[in-house]
């Protein structure tokens, strides 16, 4: 492993990277692999200047937003700008049919106005080292103690959970108010020691309508040309000592080490521009096998979403009431189904497995030319293989389960009261304490909870599941014969007798003790749900085999026989750098997309009758006067949203877009339709980042939201 190691660390250091718009860098790296290209582009920043954990620097201007979104530091007050859509959930949590912050707006007019995000927070980076020099030693020595074991593997594997622990308690100790994660790369091929700080009091600033900033809504998501005044605004605050602190009338607005300017000089094609972020998830280091495995869970979660959102739609409709409710579940889910779509679509058209078998056939030829190639990675592509096929009934199976009865609203809501039950009673809390604690946990579930909905969505997905779902996996103990029992009826009969349709049902039945509550019919739903996810989680893991290792040698076998090309490790939710430029594209024959879009494309979308297309009309007014002030291009128009190369994915969204020197030009906030494989195969022809530019943003927060004192605390280049 050693020699493995030390083989992949003088492939990284010999690697020369031309290539500008592909990859997400980590930020240790820019130097010694990035540095040339970017500044052959245009960029006038030092890799220092990015990322430095000896002064500060633009990282430490950028955040993780929540649990999966980014955002970024504009003023040295702590204020803080994302994306709308990032915020939404906090946006929904706080809004009320009284005061609907999600679809009117809201804007702060002074500090005492800002309104507390339980459970929100921003995450800084603080640094990252690499320590896997460290850890391939360790796994060698712990290998040589347990060499003559039956068991070595099992042993060595506890120990070194043992071993990283006490390494991130070494680092927790030497970091006060941090939190230190080992976390790898290459798919186990390297590891880095990163240490974060969380801040937890964070507070909402402000944010447009739904109809500026989710304009075009489903229909336009993942589409260009893009019209969404997609962003929100909140602000961090810190204890006296500027460290973390709960939340507190006390806490002042967090001071940052350095916060982004901004820059108001707009762009051009060809441009410089850079995004740093929190890339979540993509799958560049999977084989064909895996990627053919991945469209079949698509074709599953795509059906059964389908179904779902229908009926969710249906009821949004109905009142605006319950589209408060489940603006955030149907966001969540629709923006997910559209993906996979898309993704399929884009498989087929651009080929992407063949091209990943094409790439397989031509690895194994390198391999086969060199014997300790072959020793080192000559079975790895059948490891996988195998791996796969193993686990495919399993992981098939258990994407028809979450996406159908997992999604059942009131056996969440009786597995979420039991598991706070029990949490309390850890706690030594008495059971009736323990039923009150629980019921309040959940009464703001229930404040986005509407009963009708979810029963009929329980009786369509249950008759869906059957429908799709192997005999041998149907559901037991509800009463009665999956099979052939009257779905409809079970569901009518489940919601009529639970006590989990509404926060007043429940509390009314704490009177009769946790005992009688345990024998709510939800519960055997819940039970049952249980057993399958339980029997299918067991089945994937145990079948494993020598996956793991089988990608942990591909990858290592791809980084050798790639020598001096890109190598960028998957996004794995840590902070990464992408660079290229402003771009326009041509998806098709005969067709060309303009890199930027203007306020004229809102008012030509414009449909009242369509919720997804409603213009306000103080926008309208706004439009109509030219009132744009210093927001307008050169020609006296607003812009709105632009386009890049640069190399995103999901949890990207709210990341800053930066020019040459750093400045902010934008936030980015999608991907475009026609490059929906790009989590996969990054395509230069094709893919580009959709983003929402600073201009309309603060035009929006001054012009618009009458919020413009919060552009005097922000740092505005000349």
């Amino acid at each position: 492993m050693k020699r493995l190691f030390f083989s992949l660390l003088t492939t990284l250091s010999m690697a020369t990277f031309a290539v500008a718009d592909e990859g997400m860098w980590l930020l240790p790296l820019l130097q010694q692999m990035n540095s040339k290209a970017m500044t052959d582009l245009g960029c006038k920043l030092t890799a220092d200047q990015i990322y430095s954990i000896n002064h500060s620097s633009i990282k430490d201007a950028v955040v993780i937003f929540g649990g999966g979104c980014t955002g970024e530091v504009i003023s040295n007050e702590g204020l803080l700008v994302t994306n709308h859509h990032c915020g939404y959930s906090s946006i929904q949590a706080l809004s009320s049919d009284e005061h609907n912050y999600l679809e009117n707006g809201y804007w702060a007019m002074d500090r005492s106005q800002e309104i507390p995000v339980p459970g929100l927070s921003v995450t800084f980076l603080v640094s990252m080292e690499d320590i896997t020099n460290q850890i391939v030693t360790a796994e060698e020595q712990l290998r040589k103690t347990f060499a003559d074991s039956a068991d070595v593997d099992r042993l060595v594997s506890t120990s070194m959970d043992s071993w990283r622990q006490t390494l991130v308690d070494k680092s927790n100790e030497q970091n006060p108010n941090c939190r230190s994660v080992v976390t790898s790369f290459y798919n186990d091929n390297v590891y880095y020691m990163i240490v974060y700080k969380i801040y937890r009091d964070v507070r909402f600033v402000g944010a447009p309508p739904a109809s500026i900033g989710k304009f075009g809504g489903e229909t336009d998501n993942w589409m260009w040309p893009r019209h969404t005044g997609d962003f929100s605004m909140f602000r961090i605050y810190a204890g006296a000592d500027n460290e973390p602190a709960e939340y507190s009338t006390e806490n002042k607005p967090y001071v940052p080490k350095q916060s982004l300017k901004i820059s108001l000089k707009g762009y051009g094609e060809g441009d410089f521009a850079m995004i740093m972020g929190y890339p979540g998830r993509t799958q560049r280091f999977q084989t064909a096998d895996q990627l053919q495995l991945m469209m079949d869970t698509h074709d599953v979660s795509i059906a059964a979403r389908t179904l779902r959102q229908e009926i969710m739609w249906k009821w949004m409709e109905k009142s605006p009431s319950i589209r408060l409710k489940y603006a955030n579940k149907y966001a969540g889910s629709a923006n997910g189904w559209k993906k996979w779509v898309g993704e399929k679509k884009a498989f087929k058209d651009l080929n992407i497995i063949g091209r990943e078998q094409q790439k397989e056939a031509d690895f194994m030829k390198w391999v086969s030319k060199n014997k300790k190639r072959q020793a080192k990675y000559g079975s790895a592509l059948q490891d996988i293989s195998e791996s796969v096929a193993a686990q495919r009934e399993a992981r098939l199976a258990l994407t028809l389960l979450t996406e159908t009865t997992g999604r059942i609203e009131l056996a969440g809501l009786a597995r979420d009261f039991s598991q706070s039950v029990d949490d309390a009673l850890e706690s030594k809390k008495d059971t009736a304490e323990a039923m009150r604690l629980a019921l309040d946990d959940m009464k703001s579930q229930y404040d986005d909870y509407w009963e009708p909905l979810d029963r009929e969505e329980t009786s369509a997905l249950l008759e869906h599941y059957r429908k799709n779902a192997d005999p041998k996996n149907y559901l037991e103990g509800l009463g009665g014969d999956f099979a052939t029992m009257d779905l409809k009826k079970y569901a009518n009969d489940l919601f009529d007798n639970s006590v989990f349709t509404s926060a007043e049902k429940l509390e009314s039945a704490l009177e009769n003790g946790y005992s009688h509550i345990m024998k709510d019919p939800a519960f055997k739903l819940v039970e049952s749900i249980m057993d399958g996810t339980m029997k299918y989680f067991g089945a994937m893991y145990s079948r494993d085999d020598n996956g793991s290792e089988g990608a942990k040698a591909f990858t290592a076998g791809l980084m050798e026989w790639q020598k001096g090309k890109p190598m960028y490790p998957d996004a794995n939710f840590t902070t990464r750098l992408t660079y290229g430029t402003i771009k326009s594209y041509s998806p098709r024959d005969a067709v060309k997309y303009n890199y930027y879009t203007t306020i004229y494309g809102v008012i030509q979308k414009e449909d009242p009758d369509n919720y997804e297309f409603r213009v306000p009309e103080k926008l309208k007014e706004l439009y109509q006067k030219k009132d744009y002030g210093r927001y307008a291009m050169p020609d006296g128009n607003l812009p709105c949203c632009f386009l890049t190369n640069n190399d995103i994915t999901g949890g990207n969204s709210g990341s800053p877009v930066m020019n040459a020197n750093g400045e902010l030009i934008g936030l980015a906030f999608d991907g475009n339709w026609e490059s929906m494989s790009s989590d996969v195969m990054f395509e230069p022809d094709l893919q580009r980042c959709i983003c929402v530019d600073i201009r309309y943003v603060l035009f929006l927060v001054d012009k618009f939201g009458g919020a413009g004192y919060l552009i005097k605390e922000m740092n505005i280049a000349d």
